[in-house]
């Protein structure tokens, strides 16, 4: 029987375990990075929209679950090649992209040009590097060398310094220190044989993973989740939120089959949801398993909400990883998004 570490060795020839293990220090070089100044006031911004695709936008969607008793003026995320009607100069444009050649982010850095927004890049580098120079636009440099969806310690972290650089939330400096000391107990913990994450991993071999989140709370998890298991793991997975599921998806389940759809159902649950949405998982759990359908809940142990945020972000990443490797897939390997994103290039 092959260990974890045979594995890793033999399917995982970009050293991803690595990486994972090291995430902490992604948040170390967000906090040593250079931020540029800017020459606008933030009292003059009504709105901010963070444009991204893949695992340059999850940060936006995690910092919004983060934030979201702090943030007093409106987050949206943006994931398409044109910005919202009501965009204007008034409107802060974040434009995220690891590669700095995201096609879609580069459409929409244009269109914040001309309508008169306020934009800041994030980005290794690319074409989006290019063209801030040549705008005189703020660029925030990240550390090169990762795959997108590996550096959310680099997006999240370097997003949560913006915020507090402009006065939108108080200075996070301890709370980013809590980070790197969960992320680095969490690294000893996760990467050793016979983790957590690593036998949840082997309960999903042979099923589809229906993931649900609750909706501004922690949905980032939920998304991140689903995402990693597609991009890592190969896998198609599923993920809704708690309320809306059970206003339409919930009656999926009255007919279910598992010779039909061989699934497994994820909670990402907290102690702290409003008591409404706590009693609707307690309702909608025996009508799951009446269809033969383990349910694995996950949750944090930690005091402090933004650590369990943290904590089970980074739980369900080492999820992905383990399964990837235990099917026997690379889990850098994303040969289809190279292949669309060639064809698109053709003239």
């Amino acid at each position: 029987m092959l260990s974890i570490k045979d594995f890793v060795s033999k399917y995982d020839p970009q050293n991803q375990f690595e990486v994972l293990k090291n995430s902490y220090k992604q948040i170390e070089f967000a906090i040593s990075n250079s931020y540029p100044k800017f020459d606008f006031n933030i009292d003059e911004i009504n709105c901010i929209v963070i444009s991204g695709l893949g695992g340059s936008a999850i940060a936006g969607d995690l910092i919004k679950n983060f934030l979201k008793d702090e943030l007093k003026i409106p987050v949206l995320v943006n994931r398409n090649y044109n910005l919202p009607k009501f965009a204007d100069e008034k409107t802060l444009i974040i434009c995220s992209s690891y590669s700095g050649n995201t096609e879609e982010t580069i459409s929409v850095f244009n269109e914040a040009l001309k309508r008169n927004c306020k934009i800041i890049c994030i980005s290794t580098g690319g074409e989006l590097e290019k063209i801030t120079a040549f705008n005189n636009i703020p660029i925030i440099s990240l550390q090169k060398g990762f795959q997108p969806r590996f550096a959310l310690g680099l997006s999240f972290t370097t997003l949560l310094i913006l915020f507090s650089k402009l006065n939108l939330i108080p200075n996070q400096d301890e709370v980013i220190a809590q980070i790197i000391s969960l992320w680095k107990k969490r690294a000893s913990e996760f990467s050793s044989e016979g983790s957590f994450p690593l036998e949840i991993a082997k309960n999903l071999i042979g099923f589809i993973p229906i993931i649900y989140s609750v909706s501004d709370f922690n949905n980032s998890v939920g998304m991140r989740f689903k995402a990693q298991l597609n991009e890592n793991s190969k896998l198609h997975a599923f993920h809704n939120e708690l309320p809306e599921m059970n206003h339409n998806e919930i009656i999926g389940w009255e007919s279910h089959k598992q010779k039909n759809i061989h699934a497994k159902v994820i909670f990402l649950y907290d102690e702290e949801i409003h008591p409404q949405i706590k009693k609707r998982f307690e309702i909608i759990a025996p009508m799951i398993k009446s269809s033969d359908v383990e349910i694995i809940t996950l949750k944090s142990s930690e005091e402090n909400f933004k650590m369990r945020i943290m904590d089970l972000i980074y739980l369900t990443d080492w999820v992905s990883y383990y399964l990837a490797v235990l099917r026997q897939f690379d889990p850098s390997e994303i040969d289809f998004i190279h292949i669309l994103k060639n064809k698109l290039s053709e003239s």
